[in-house]
């Protein structure tokens, strides 16, 4: 692990075939018959076919059907960001007991919805995120964060710049938590603490990476209980993402598509030691683990 408070810590180690239309259809060209003009008999039907089957026989003509909306679906998938905006029963039928398919458009709203409660965290050596995690405004970062700092500065998605004070810090879990000068103005965070995430779920990473704060990035949940050293404690269990994140979002939440906090950012995986930066694999300290730290911490334990 790397000791920069800046960012997360790195762990040690044109041609296009249309659906077949069928055989012609109608009253004229039904299988077996004749066109029926005026003036002329209609012929009998032709005797039933033999039960001789030929060597190589002709593949018989498919069935009409309406071509579906497939490139369209799939484009539209593609923009508006992947698997949370497309379901895959969305080419077959609906199941009308099935639920409702979450669409793109959602992820949008949820981080609306979250944003306002992400606050980027400056100090003398450096930056990081956080986020408000209770009903006094208190915030939760990573201890790494604000290692060595008894006051930092965060900065709210609107702009103002408060004052924190540092009240304590659990290097072995990388938690610490803030108390800002003010409450007013700061609403918490939803946290998922009533179950755990499944791999595959869709997540949001918000923060400040770089110093771009209300920076949203968007991937999956990749693993669960990933032993990775985590501050000072060594191997901790913590939730594995491909959700892009870079230095500057340790300490910012990692969001589900309801809008609750599953974890707190705080590592990554890198090739690169000194120039390290997102490769697809990040680590986030589950919620329920970084809360229990938190509570820890405000009781003076």
């Amino acid at each position: 692990m790397t000791d920069d408070p800046s960012g997360p810590r790195t762990p040690t180690q044109q041609s296009r075939t249309e659906p077949g239309l069928g055989a012609p259809r109608g009253p004229a060209f039904l299988s077996g018959s004749v066109p029926s003009l005026p003036g002329r008999p209609v012929p009998p039907p032709d005797p039933p076919a033999s039960p001789y089957v030929a060597p190589h026989p002709s593949p018989a003509p498919r069935p009409a059907r309406t071509p579906r909306p497939l490139v369209a679906t799939l484009l539209a998938a593609v923009l508006a960001g992947g698997a949370a905006g497309y379901a895959a029963g969305a080419l077959g039928d609906t199941d009308p007991a099935a639920p409702a398919a979450r669409q793109a458009g959602d992820l949008e709203g949820v981080a609306a919805r979250v944003l306002p409660s992400v606050v980027s965290v400056e100090t003398a050596r450096g930056q990081g995120s956080g986020f408000v995690f209770d009903e006094r405004g208190r915030v939760l970062t990573n201890a790494h964060v604000v290692e060595g700092s008894s006051e930092v500065t965060v900065e709210l998605q609107d702009g103002r710049r408060l004052r924190a004070e540092v009240i304590g810090d659990d290097p072995a879990h990388d938690v610490a938590v803030l108390e800002p000068e003010t409450g007013r103005g700061l609403d918490a965070a939803e946290l998922a603490t009533g179950g755990r995430p499944a791999v595959g779920d869709t997540v949001l990473a918000i923060g400040s990476p770089l110093g771009l704060s209300g920076t949203v990035t968007s991937g999956i949940v990749s693993a669960l209980d990933r032993p990775v050293r985590l501050g000072e404690g060594g191997q901790r269990r913590a939730l594995q993402t491909d959700a892009s994140i870079n230095p500057g979002n340790s300490g910012g939440p990692l969001v589900d598509d309801d809008g609750q906090v599953v974890g707190i950012n705080t590592a990554i995986a890198t090739l690169d030691q000194e120039r390290g930066g997102s490769i697809g694999i990040g680590f986030a300290i589950p919620v329920g683990d970084a809360v229990d730290a938190a509570r820890t911490i405000i009781d003076g334990g």
